[in-house]
């Protein structure tokens, strides 16, 4: 984790997220996923503090942190976890719990300062009505692959902008989500970063074209028409995967391409309006 860290800050990102919680994939479990509500133990809160002490050291005073709960935490274990790491000052506490009750999110929301985001998880505007009007979150993180479209991922970000609450698109579904998403990003006047697993940028180099212009974590359009880029479909075949297999089975694509079966850190790009 601080050697992706260190590599993640000298390519010019200028914030990083993490997961610092165990789940059931690292205590043996089959899988893990949504369909979690954990207690989370004094071990596993204290583990996480040395872990973001450790991040906030790596990556010094100034540098921007996010914490990824993925949604599997009951209240109690949100509001103690939260407020443990509330001194590495994050920018935000993503999805401690289940999306589907509102309530828990206001019950953490006054009950810590720590910053909140939720968003991959809802889909179209009126699922982000309530949580947005209420004003039970800083932070929106739609995905533009589940959300709707370019369209909708724009009414949604108009929606919070009322509201002054930002936007950072999520991304986990491949080049043409990024692609659409990155187009879109440049059109919200209230986005905060635009998410991007930068270690899956050398698979997507073989399979579109060209590749995103990304720079000192920036990325800048390449002015060609569309999304910007093309699939190369000979190049397709390479990753098709058995739906069958252990890697195609719910909760494990999250640490599968990095092979890491504990903790994951992403890396987040700016989307430079100019």
């Amino acid at each position: 984790m601080i050697q992706e860290a260190k590599l993640t800050v000298e390519a010019g990102y200028e914030a990083i997220k993490t997961d610092p919680f165990p789940n059931r994939r690292t205590m043996g479990a089959t899988h893990y996923g949504a369909n979690m509500v954990e207690r989370m133990e004094p071990k596993a809160i204290a583990d996480a503090v040395e872990w973001m002490e450790a991040l906030r050291e790596t990556v010094g005073p100034n540098y921007e942190i996010l914490v990824d709960a993925h949604a599997r935490m009951d209240v109690a274990s949100a509001i103690k976890a939260a407020n443990a790491i509330e001194h590495v000052d994050l920018v935000w506490f993503e999805e401690p719990t289940h999306v589907e009750n509102h309530n828990s999110l206001r019950q953490i929301r006054e009950n810590t300062s720590v910053p909140l985001c939720v968003g991959e998880r809802h889909f179209t505007r009126w699922d982000y009505d309530e949580i947005l009007r209420d004003r039970l979150v800083d932070y929106i993180m739609p995905d533009i692959a589940w959300c709707g479209g370019i369209s909708e991922i724009r009414r949604i970000a108009s929606m919070a902008e009322t509201q002054y609450i930002r936007v950072s698109p999520h991304d986990a579904l491949g080049p043409v989500a990024i692609a659409a998403s990155f187009q879109a990003s440049i059109a919200i006047p209230n986005l905060y970063r635009e998410e991007c697993l930068h270690t899956w940028f050398e698979t997507f180099k073989k399979i579109i074209t060209p590749m995103f212009d990304i720079r000192n974590g920036s990325i800048f359009p390449n002015g060609r028409p569309g999304l910007g880029i093309e699939l190369i479909p000979e190049a397709i075949d390479e990753f098709k995967i058995d739906v069958d297999s252990p890697e195609a089975q719910p909760g494990w694509w999250n640490n599968y391409i990095t092979g890491d079966t504990k903790k994951s850190t992403g890396a987040w790009a700016t989307a430079d309006k100019d």
